[in-house]
This record gives structure tokens, C-alpha cells and sequence, in this order.
């Protein structure tokens, strides 16, 4: 049974600084500290739930920001945020202002989803990127926004840098800097997000003033479709944005060598047949990708290539360093071959200092695929790291859980930790965040979103798993049917 966590609460409006209380999760190898809860109270939405987190760490500073107080039908009541000064020891949370109705004083939004956060050194600003929902009419994407902060603490009111037009629906955005003093384009902020009111239509834009102001959205050179696409910047300035395509079915990629002005034609990186997650879970193929400080980018992504009737998922990986020309897929020897453990939602962290590639994969985890409802559905969190760019792996680290898997809200796509998790490197550690979450006392829910207490490492006994000599499946392929439209993960 997971111990339940302690709840710290915090207004809308305050923000609440201390050491939040660390809890074991039973069965975990390390402590965790809850660092971002749901504070709002408006009846539509799933309260108290956390939801779906990205990270970024900047000097001694990491910055989380998550959904708060998650719908049914789509989105959140507010965006939150926790940010750590001080290497990870304490921590500040409470929502970003101004975003919606449910907020004091209201914001002009319905609700938001999908939270990315990132920072720019060149302007010393922290952006805090969203979603912005409107129910009128049926729920729509109507614009990104950003807040922005200059000390991760603070934080103004949203800037709009991107606003739907006629016939326009927003969905999956993705924010990345420039953050390479070398680079010709150093400072310039890069975002992406998908149209599904035009079939999941990529459209990207830059700014080059700390997000202020945003230039005018333009799609891939082949006007590609596709969701999930996650920015990365070269040292050179180029950029590099992997994605799934339209349907999930397929990891794709396209690239800029001029600042973010135009993009090159979307190119397909490889097939990603899935097993079908169980326990209503809500999970895609959608890429986690990151770059090291020599420029090689890495992406992950659950795949169930390398077994058998596609009956369980692996973490499947590629590189590369251009952006065109990408390594054949490996999978992570986190379990062997044979295992019956199901791993999904990864969260790929890289130490951006490194040229030799030292990562860190957070993702979450049944023991068993088949889990159902004799044998409920439990969901761990596990990490595993390499110090080599993913030729070895260190033994995995059982980070928190388990929970049971209708714990967490419910959306009409399943239930929902998130559709991804992040994890970023701070002082030598890696810190990823996720929900967890403990039962519910009738509809009222406890899920957090949590950080390990003092940041990860390796776990001991080396780094000794690798894939070598391992082959994909002979013609694999999924063991569900591909959609038959193109995605929206609201």
C-alpha cells in the first residue's frame, strides 16, 4: 500500500515556500518529496489532481509546471508550478496567474492543458508555456500563451504567441531555447503545436525578445501533419523537432538551419507499433527527446517491436546528429526479453553538459502486462541511467509506487498521469517529476505530482544492461488497429 502523502496546500493566489514532507512510496528504492498539489475547487473539474509535468533546470534553479485540477473532457483548471533555488532542497508551488475563469482575478480562458516550461539566458526569463481552452462552441485549442518570470518565483500575466483563427483548434504544444552562447540564433525561443481543425497541421513559431513578442506560425516545408513534436537546439543553432505523426503510429522529424524562418520537409524516423496499455490507461507513442552538449539528439518512445505479438512495451530509442539521418532503433534493457513488464510514458533527461551522452529515463510501469481486473492494474515509476549515449544502462531504480491505476483522474481517453513526464539533470542528480497518487475518499481524489527527495543517481551495481545482438520482431506491428483520424490528446 503506498503511503499516503501529506498534503501542503496553497491559494491560487499565494505562494507557499518550505521543505514539503518526503514520503516512501512502499516498494521504492528512494524517498519523494510532493511538490506541486491542486489548489482549485471549481465543480467541473477532478479535485485535487496534478497532472502531466514538464521540468527544466537553469544554474541552480528547476522549474516544474503541471496541469491543476484535471476535466474529464479535456484540460485543467489552472496551470501550476514548483521551483527549487536551491538545487532541489526547497520549494516554492502555486498556479501561473491570469490564465483562467477559475482564477482571482479570472483570467479569459476556460481552461488549460498541456504545461512546457523553459528558459531563455539570453533575456534571463523562465517561460511557462500552455495551452488556452474555450468551451463555447465544443472545446477548442484557441490560442498559446506564455508567462513569463524572471526568477522562477514570480510570474506575469500570459503573453499570447499564438492565437487560433476561424476554423483553427490548437492541441500539443511543445516550447524550447536556444540556450548555446555560440550559437548565431543564442536566446531565440522556439515553439510548436499542431492544428487539429486542420488534420494536426505542425505549425511553429520563434521569439527572439524572451517571448514577448512571437512571429507569425508557419508549418514544414511538406505542410507535415503530426502531435507530440518536443524542440531540441544544436550548438550550432539549428533545430531539430522529432514528433509522432497524425495517427501515433510513426516517429517523425523536420528541422530549421536558419533560426526558426522555415523548416525542412517532415521525414519519417521509424514505425512505432505499440501494445495496447491495460487498465484503461491513457498512453500514446509520443517521443521524448532530448540533446547532449556535442549536438546528438535522443529519442524515446514506448514500442513493442522486439516482442512477440506486440505483447508488451519496451522504451525504444534512436539518435542523431543532424536531424536527417537517424541510428537504427535499440531498445532499453531495463527487463529482459522475456519479462512480462509493460513500460510506457518515458521521460528522457540528458545531462547538457556531457558530449558522451549521460541520460536519465524516468517512465512509469506495470509488472505485468496482463493486469486486469482479477489482478488490478498497478502503476510504479522507474529510472534507469547511462553514462555512454545508451550503449549501457544502469540496473532500474524503483522510484515510487505501487498505486492502483484508477486512483488517477479519469479522462474520456483513459485514465491520466499524463500523456508525458520529464526529467531534467541538476548539480550531477537527475530530477524527473511525475503524479503519483494515493485512494480516493469517494470523489475526491489525491494525486500529486512528486520529485525524488534529493534528485537521483545510478543505481548501484554498474552500468552492465545493454541490447547488443537484440533484433526487432519480423514484420511487428501493433496489436490494436491504427486510428482511423487523426489524434487530439487534450
Amino acid at each position: 500500500m503506498l503511503h499516503r502523502i501529506r498534503w501542503h496546500r496553497v491559494s491560487a493566489l499565494a505562494v507557499a515556500t518550505a521543505l514539503l514532507v518526503a514520503v516512501e512510496a512502499a516498494q521504492a528504492a528512494v524517498p519523494i518529496t510532493e511538490v506541486t498539489n491542486d489548489p482549485f475547487s471549481n465543480l467541473q473539474s477532478q479535485h485535487p489532481t496534478a497532472v502531466e509535468p514538464d521540468t527544466f533546470a537553469f544554474g541552480s534553479t528547476i522549474v516544474t509546471v503541471s496541469q491543476v485540477g484535471r476535466y474529464f473532457d479535456g484540460g485543467a483548471s489552472g496551470t501550476g508550478f514548483a521551483t527549487s533555488t536551491d538545487g532541489g532542497a526547497t520549494w516554492t508551488s502555486a498556479v501561473l496567474p491570469g490564465l483562467t475563469v477559475h482564477q482571482s482575478p479570472p483570467g479569459p480562458y476556460d481552461r488549460v492543458t498541456d504545461p512546457v516550461i523553459a528558459y531563455d539566458p539570453q533575456d534571463g526569463v523562465w517561460l511557462a508555456q500552455s495551452l488556452a481552452l474555450t468551451e463555447a462552441g465544443g472545446l477548442t485549442g484557441v490560442a498559446v500563451v506564455v508567462n513569463r518570470s524572471t526568477d522562477g518565483l514570480t510570474w506575469s500575466g500570459p503573453v499570447v504567441a499564438a492565437q487560433a483563427g476561424p476554423g483553427q483548434d490548437f492541441d500539443k504544444n511543445w516550447l524550447a531555447c536556444d540556450t548555446h552562447p555560440a550559437s548565431p540564433h543564442y536566446g531565440n525561443c522556439y515553439a510548436t503545436w499542431d492544428d487539429f481543425g486542420n488534420g494536426n497541421l505542425l505549425l511553429q513559431n520563434r521569439s527572439t525578445d524572451g517571448g514577448l513578442t512571437w512571429s507569425n506560425p508557419v508549418p514544414t516545408g511538406n505542410n507535415a501533419t503530426g502531435l507530440g513534436g518536443q524542440p531540441v537546439v544544436q550548438p550550432n543553432g539549428d533545430v531539430i523537432i522529432p514528433a509522432g505523426n497524425a495517427f501515433l503510429t510513426a516517429i517523425i522529424a523536420f528541422r530549421s538551419t536558419n533560426g526558426g524562418v522555415s523548416w525542412s520537409n517532415a521525414a519519417l524516423v521509424s514505425p512505432a507499433p505499440t501494445h495496447t496499455v491495460a487498465g484503461n490507461l491513457r498512453t500514446d507513442a509520443l517521443p521524448s527527446a532530448e540533446i547532449d552538449a556535442a549536438g546528438r539528439v535522443y529519442v524515446v518512445w514506448q514500442d513493442c517491436r522486439f516482442r512477440k505479438a506486440c505483447k508488451v512495451n519496451d522504451l525504444v530509442m534512436t539518435t542523431s546528429t543532424d536531424g536527417v539521418t537517424w541510428t537504427p532503433v535499440t531498445r532499453i534493457p531495463i527487463d529482459s526479453l522475456n519479462s512480462g513488464v509493460d513500460h510506457f510514458i518515458p521521460g528522457l533527461g540528458v545531462d547538457p553538459s556531457s558530449t558522451t551522452g549521460q541520460l536519465a529515463l524516468t517512465y512509469y510501469f506495470y509488472r505485468s502486462s496482463r493486469c486486469n481486473k482479477k489482478s488490478p492494474c498497478q502503476l510504479e515509476v522507474g529510472h534507469v541511467q547511462s553514462n555512454d549515449g545508451g550503449v549501457n544502462w544502469s540496473p532500474p531504480t524503483d522510484v515510487a509506487g505501487p498505486f492502483a491505476v484508477t486512483w488517477v483522474a479519469d479522462t474520456t481517453q483513459g485514465r491520466m498521469v499524463g500523456d508525458y513526464i520529464s526529467t531534467s539533470w541538476l548539480n550531477g542528480r537527475a530530477w524527473p517529476a511525475f503524479a503519483v497518487a494515493s485512494a480516493p475518499v469517494g470523489t475526491v481524489f489525491d494525486e500529486p505530482i512528486a520529485v525524488p527527495t534529493g534528485g537521483l543517481i545510478a543505481a548501484t551495481g554498474g552500468f552492465v544492461n545493454n541490447s547488443s545482438g537484440e533484433h526487432p520482431v519480423a514484420d511487428a506491428a501493433s496489436d490494436h488497429a491504427s486510428p482511423r483520424s487523426p489524434i487530439r490528446h487534450r
